[in-house]
């Protein structure tokens, strides 16, 4: 073996122990320019790649000035780029024995004949696949070609570059998949986890996170399908990269983004970059010739010095889960006293789960009456808990477990089957009622089921539907596509059932709701019932809605009766049907027996359905039917 041909099996021997001890590529190459030109002396070596956009970037040339490689930084390559441009460009490799002369170097000889270049040979570098990833170029001091064994040594070159260029892409494309979620392109969860330990144990200030949430994704995957809600989410995750700069933002789960801001020093900061990501949601994201909703909700704090990361992310987490109930499209910072709400609100809805699995989620009832003659035209079922010492507890209670979507769900299923055994019970001992209002959640409206889910129930129990009301807040309306809901609504209306706007009064778009959505029944909300006697406006108000609900052809139901003054008032408004403590609060299914015994209607024609019924004049003889408040039956 020659001397020249033992030196250069020695260069290649050393750059494949560097690239397979997974060496940095620039290093790499360093060495291979290097340990090239001791074997070739007199010549001068540089590496070049080329990026997806067609832009050179160099590589390494540690013989010439850093000027020249920062000259080639982002130069485009062309059929006439001088020699590497060129040869990547024609995938062939170019000779040029005098740059002086040569059109390929035509404007460009500024850069090298100052620096004593007068000829260059330039190889392109492909990868198996056949792609040109760069170029590997020899420069001389004088004009000319290369010589043989510089043919030799530039081939070698050349297979090593490719190795290591290749290899430097596996390494890439495997950290991207570390690190990286392919959708967005944001840093992934694996990549937060990282940072926000190292900044928390070493950031030179106080770090921000914000926690970030799609709003309603499932809905958008369930109703226009996963690849609408796949670029929702890489729609959100552009407008965040765009809007957060000098932040890391990363995608830590199918609906959830974290974004950590560095030496965040005050809430103010925090609060102008929520608001910054706010407004960016505002367009609608196309896809398919759909317009889809764009909103997030968000969640943050800062850490305080000491916080770990752990701490931070729980305290984020807090503020993004109150943020969802109480300000859904907005932002939340952390305070310490949700901390103390979110112990209690775990407490709860421990003893919810544990109630439901008990069977201690039972109903009570509160009589719908007709305002002229005291009978009783339907029911509404109120959820309560039997607690483990026998107590009875109200919704308020517990309230905040209806918050979590899925034991809504649960609770309803649960009232949906004691109801419809309490009617079936009912109705074999030959009672007289009409109709039994549930309200339900959107939680229900949601999962898609709610039309099935009530059959089921009410099939075994053997009730007709024609008996159930169903009861709606906004928050339905509000939790999900508007076409969704209403479809339920008359899903439930086609199977006999009648649907009633709980609440009405309360929300900022109730009348809009009357025009887009199938209602029956509107119930006055106890506010404007309460004030009817001490205030002008809530009179005018509730005799405008009993003169609209006439027109529109539904039912109203004053609901917080709680004065005869009240029902007074409300009887000469026109108003036929009320319920409230005056008459009864809301009592057990054995109390109800009694009751309806009592003041259970007659006449099914003036039952809740009948829109069209006639109001009964004051003073029929009915009115001693009518019973006092039934406290003492709320306490058997």
């Amino acid at each position: 073996m020659t001397k020249p041909t033992a030196r250069l099996q020695t260069l290649q021997n050393d750059i494949l122990e560097l690239i397979a001890r997974g060496e940095p590529l620039a290093a790499c190459m360093e060495r291979l320019c290097l340990r090239a030109e001791a074997v070739a002396r007199g010549v001068v070596c540089s590496v070049v790649t080329v990026d997806e956009d067609g832009l050179l970037r160099p590589l390494s040339s540690p013989s010439l000035p850093a000027s020249y490689a920062a000259s080639l930084d982002g130069a485009p390559i062309g059929p006439d780029v001088g020699s590497c441009g060129t040869a990547i460009y024609r995938g062939e490799a170019v000779e040029v024995t005098d740059i002086a002369t040569d059109p390929l170097w035509e404007g460009l000889t500024d850069l090298v004949l100052p620096l004593g270049l007068r000829a260059s040979w330039s190889v392109p570098i492909k990868a198996r696949d056949g792609r040109v990833v760069g170029a590997f170029a020899f420069y001389y001091r004088k004009p000319g070609r290369p010589r043989p064994i510089e043919r030799s040594i530039v081939a070698t070159c050349v297979h090593l570059c490719a190795i290591a260029i290749e290899h430097e892409e596996v390494r890439v494309h495997n950290h991207r998949l570390a690190y990286f979620d392919t959708l967005t392109n944001l840093a992934n969860r694996t990549r937060f986890n990282e940072a926000i330990a190292a900044m928390c144990a070493g950031a030179p200030g106080p770090l921000g996170l914000m926690l970030i949430d799609i709003d309603n994704l499932k809905v958008v995957n369930d109703t226009l399908g996963h690849a609408a809600g796949d670029a929702l989410i890489a729609e959100i995750g552009g407008r965040l990269s765009r809007v957060l700069a000098g932040c890391l933002a990363c995608r830590i789960g199918g609906d959830e983004f974290a974004v950590l801001v560095p030496a965040c020093e005050s809430a103010g900061r925090m609060r102008a970059l929520a608001s910054a990501v706010l407004a960016a949601m505002s367009p609608p994201v196309e896809h398919d010739g759909q317009s889809i909703v764009s909103s997030v909700t968000i969640g943050g704090d800062i850490a305080e010095i000491g916080t770990d990361s752990v701490t931070l992310r729980q305290n984020a987490d807090l503020a993004l889960y109150h943020a969802k109930e109480t300000r859904r499209g907005g932002y939340v910072r952390f305070r310490r006293g949700l901390r103390t709400a979110m112990a209690r609100r775990l407490r709860v809805r421990d003893q919810v789960e544990d109630a439901l699995a008990d069977e201690r989620i039972i109903p009570y009832y509160q009589p719908i009456l007709r305002l002229d003659s005291g009978e009783i035209v339907g029911l509404e079922a109120l959820a309560r808990m039997r607690l483990g010492d026998g107590r009875i507890v109200t919704a308020g209670d517990f309230q905040e477990a209806l918050l979590d979507p899925n034991l809504a769900y649960r609770i309803s299923g649960r009232m949906l089957a004691a109801i419809a055994a309490d009617m079936a019970e009912w109705q074999a001992a030959g009672l007289q009622f009409q109709h039994v209002a549930l309200n339900v959640t959107a939680a229900d409206f949601r999962k898609g089921d709610l039309v099935a889910r009530i059959g089921r129930a009410f099939d075994k129990a053997g009730v007709p539907l024609r008996h159930l009301v169903i009861e709606i807040t906004e928050q339905v309306f509000m939790g999900g596509p508007r076409d969704g809901v209403a479809r339920t609504m008359e899903a439930l209306r086609a199977q006999g059932m009648s649907v009633a706007l709980d609440d009405f009064g309360t929300g900022f778009a109730s009348l809009t709701h009357l025009l887009d959505f199938p209602i029956d029944i509107i119930k006055i909300d106890r506010s404007f019932v309460g004030a009817i006697d001490s205030g002008a406006r809530s009179g005018v108000i509730v005799e405008s809605l009993q003169s609209m609900a006439k027109r529109l052809g539904m039912k109203i139901i004053a609901e917080g009766i709680e004065t005869e003054g009240q029902a007074r008032r409300l009887g000469e408004m026109g108003c036929l049907l009320g319920q409230g403590f005056l008459y009864s609060p809301p009592v057990p299914a054995p109390a109800i027996r009694e009751l309806l015994l009592r003041l259970g209607q007659r006449e099914p024609s003036a039952s809740l359905a009948n829109s069209g019924a006639a109001a009964r004049s004051a003073g029929t003889g009915l009115r001693s039917r009518r019973f006092s408040p039934m406290s003492s039956l709320a306490s058997r």
